[in-house]
């Protein structure tokens, strides 16, 4: 008579009422669990068997709720967090040049980027999100911050041409983010991308430095790009060509590339993203909010092209709210292409989660629920009685659901949120510490 085998000892088994998985696309699966061990996955499986197979430390049962990935916001400004309103209902050039660099120049500083984050990754924890791809001064401020929240993020090292209270010039930015990276290196929740602010804010000799690095240390390029008509108008008078080919010209455009924004892309432009192998940060929201434009985001999946979701700062956009965007992305592809049928709900949620995780190069890490993956997670109810009747979990996670559904979330297995409440950060700290801020900025 053959044994039943021995049940395998795991640190965690969650039972949610549904669960999307991402890989395999297109699919809920109602009536299985996942099963987590040692920060990772182990196995997502019907629950009946998972009671036979494993015996776990916590059992976590989410009766009306569906489990994802933890989100991926492909694109922010975390400390900025601290200027949420403080320049509203401008376009984008007159919002930087007459009010953020210059209050930037005024208070930033590692105290002022520590705190932001922190009120930054509180935010998007509440919201489901589990990875940021941030891209701001003092790299080792915001790693304080990320590590106390224990939230994973993708540091990028700002370079500019002009003088902050960070750097001098772009040499010393380049020396003091890479001395930041060898400083952090080996944090299992952080990883880094070079990240020259825009085309207009660095100099051909600075971007060949930037390939070049790029290239010996296998690292993201985090890039604005394309995100406003001015700035193809000024580079095509000062530079005579559009951006993106100044860049492909220079040697940047390529898997390494994250365009962030590219709203304004011809068709050439579009299919030369995809021959590259670019990928995209899609900013609805803020583009919106700035009055930038629509990113033809139908356009570029229907050539290939990878795409994730970024909420940009909270001082364009004012949310660091990853539902928002995923609504936002899915209705603006409809309007502007007139087809109801396009960025469908799992399409959306891919970008949300997959697609970011593979801009990052983190998709063989996070992204999916899929056995070997860590086990970075988020639980949304959806038994709320706002949402009821729902037909379609995945079309309710995008269209009806909000950030105040999210009830748990999880890094590497380790709880980071329970029921709403963040496991590492006193929230009413955090409100003094934005009421002092509030007040500097004000005096």
């Amino acid at each position: 008579m053959k044994m039943p085998p021995v049940p395998r000892n795991i640190d965690l088994l969650i039972r949610p009422e549904w669960i999307v998985p991402i890989e395999p696309a297109g699919i809920t699966l109602s009536g299985h669990a996942l099963a987590v061990d040692a920060g990772r996955i182990v196995d997502l499986l019907p629950t009946a068997e998972a009671a036979q197979r494993f015996l776990p430390q916590e059992t976590i049962d989410l009766p009306g709720q569906v489990l994802l990935p933890g989100l991926v916001n492909l694109h922010t400004h975390a400390a900025m967090t601290l200027l949420r309103g403080y320049a509203d209902d401008l376009p984008l050039m007159q919002w930087l040049t007459e009010r953020i660099w210059p209050a930037e120049g005024k208070h930033v500083g590692p105290d002022f980027v520590r705190a932001g984050t922190l009120l930054a990754c509180a935010e998007m924890l509440r919201g489901g999100v589990t990875t940021m791809n941030d891209m701001y001064f003092f790299p080792e401020a915001a790693a304080a911050a990320v590590r106390e929240a224990g939230m994973r993020a993708a540091l990028g090292l700002v370079v500019l041409e002009f003088p902050t209270g960070y750097a001098t010039d772009a040499d010393d930015y380049l020396a003091k983010g890479l001395a930041a990276r060898d400083a952090l290196h080996g944090d299992p929740l952080l990883s880094f991308c070079l990240a020259p602010h825009a085309p207009y804010t660095v100099s051909d000799a600075t971007f060949g430095k930037i390939a070049t690095l790029a290239a010996e240390l296998e690292v993201p390029i985090h890039i604005h790009v394309h995100e406003t008509r001015q700035e193809i108008e000024e580079s095509l008078k000062q530079h005579g060509v559009r951006p993106l080919q100044r860049l492909h010209r220079l040697g940047l455009l390529g898997p390494q590339m994250i365009a962030v924004h590219a709203v304004h892309l011809d068709t050439a432009e579009i299919d030369l993203l995809a021959h590259e192998g670019c990928h995209v940060a899609h900013c609805p929201t803020s583009n919106l909010k700035l009055g930038s434009g629509i990113a033809p985001s139908t356009a570029l999946r229907a050539r290939g092209v990878n795409f994730g979701l970024g909420t940009d700062g909270a001082a364009s956009n004012n949310r660091l709210d990853l539902f928002q965007e995923m609504r936002h992305a899915a209705l603006l592809a409809k309007g502007a292409s007139e087809d109801a049928t396009t960025l469908n709900a799992h399409a959306v949620l891919h970008a949300a989660t997959l697609g970011g995780a593979r801009a990052l190069s983190l998709d063989s890490r996070i992204g999916s629920l899929r056995p070997g993956k860590e086990a970075d997670l988020c639980a949304v109810r959806l038994d709320d009685w706002l949402l009821q009747p729902c037909f379609d979990p995945a079309s309710h996670l995008v269209y009806a659901a909000g950030r105040e559904q999210v009830t748990h979330t999880w890094i590497r297995g380790k709880i980071a949120m329970r029921n709403g409440v963040p496991q590492h950060i006193d929230v009413s700290k955090l409100i003094d510490v934005a009421s002092l801020w509030h007040t500097r900025l004000t005096s």
